[in-house]
């Protein structure tokens, strides 16, 4: 049977924008998305190409295993050092992975979640773990953790910047009250690395994907191996399969490019022209009264459904998403927000705005500017 072999010439990618003509001005668009993913680096493409030429399995015991071997293990001190970590590293194909292996084998039994986790997160944790509760701006209810706590040693996922608001939760206070529990925590800081410090806790999860490397590889920082049942295979034992080191190089170079470290703090004095101007346009600021990341916000345009936002948007040239990428697809109702007790009628109307290293007063003028143009359509339908 003839399956059409030989019909497409080129990569699956330069196929699918071939045959989508959309596509071929992605220069034109606007990328405020950078929650979802981000553009790989320079120095994370030119590492990764270099780290390619050295093809052998790590774990082969040949010349040729050895030399890609002290590669990788290269890769991992210089993720620890960079990150400030004096304690162990195992390399994952992301933070899912990563915060899936602490999930399933942490020693104690018991297990307690924040309300507004990533959906990953709350999957892997379980159905019999203990929710906490969160205010009206995101951040955990700290009596109602210290009951949590009081039943018994437990390992508790908290992440310390929220994906969908970018709300900070304050892991320090949570930390201390976790160790004097006898507790363990998992700090999910796939939205934090490479941006803001890193917290202390017994597991980190990262990813490179967020901060200017590749998809598909990520870590999971380890402060007591002794608190993991191992599982066998590769990386010492807690994670099968062939190690990724182009991927690790790559993680490593983005790390070390600190692109979004050093705009911080141009995207935190960017972020008010943003937020005054969809307040002076009708909308809303989510979380406004919380401790939160310059690079993610999530914003209400009321009487206008987020799905339909996304698509306006998006066929204006900005990308922006109704809430995390891994959900936003099947345009669910947000369980974050509902955690919040954000109001249905604002929560359906809700989009995530991230900004990149690069976003500008430009990109924002542009944003605020397709922005109103939306609702001044949607008050013109509704007058």
């Amino acid at each position: 049977m003839h399956c059409g072999v030989g019909s497409y010439i080129g990569t699956p990618v330069q196929v699918a924008i071939g045959r989508n003509p959309a596509l071929l001005s992605s220069s034109d668009r606007l990328y405020l998305d950078h929650a979802a993913t981000t553009p790989v680096s320079v120095e994370a493409r030119a590492a990764m190409a270099e780290a390619l030429e050295h093809w052998a399995n790590p774990s082969s015991p040949h010349a040729d295993g050895r030399k890609a071997r002290a590669a990788l293990e290269y890769a991992r001190k210089t993720v620890a050092d960079t990150l400030g970590w004096c304690h162990d590293v195992i390399l994952t194909s992301g933070a899912s992975e990563a915060i899936q292996i602490v999930a399933a084998r942490a020693t104690l039994e018991r297990r307690v979640v924040g309300p507004t986790e990533h959906d990953v997160v709350e999957a892997a944790m379980g159905p019999d773990a203990t929710v906490l509760l969160a205010d009206g701006d995101g951040l955990i209810d700290l009596p109602a953790f210290d009951d949590a706590l009081a039943k018994g040693p437990a390992l508790v996922a908290i992440q310390l910047v929220n994906n969908e608001t970018g709300v900070i939760q304050p892991l320090g206070q949570i930390y201390d009250r976790v160790r004097a529990a006898g507790s363990l925590l998992l700090a999910d800081c796939a939205q934090a690395v490479g941006k803001i410090a890193l917290p202390d806790a017994d597991f980190i999860a990262v990813s490179a994907h967020k901060l200017g490397g590749p998809p598909g590889v990520g870590a999971v920082l380890v402060k007591d191996l002794g608190t993991l049942d191992a599982s066998g295979g590769q990386e010492r034992g807690y994670r099968r399969g062939t190690e990724n080191l182009p991927g690790a190089a790559a993680m490593v170079a983005a790390l070390q490019g600190g692109r979004f470290a050093d705009a911080m703090p141009r995207l935190e004095a960017l972020r008010p022209t943003l937020e005054d101007g969809i307040l002076a346009s009708g909308g809303a600021v989510i979380a406004a009264g919380a401790p939160r990341i310059p690079t993610i916000g999530a914003y209400a345009m009321p009487g206008v459904a987020s799905a339909s936002q996304v698509i306006q948007f998006d066929l204006a040239g900005i990308s922006v998403s109704a809430g995390s990428a891994c959900s936003s697809g099947s345009m669910k109702a947000s369980r974050v927000l509902a955690a919040m007790g954000v109001s249905p009628e604002i929560a359906e109307c809700a989009i995530r705005v991230s900004f990149g290293a690069d976003t500008d007063e430009a990109d924002i003028a542009r944003f605020l500017g397709e922005w109103r143009r939306i609702a001044e359509r949607a008050n013109a339908r509704a007058a």
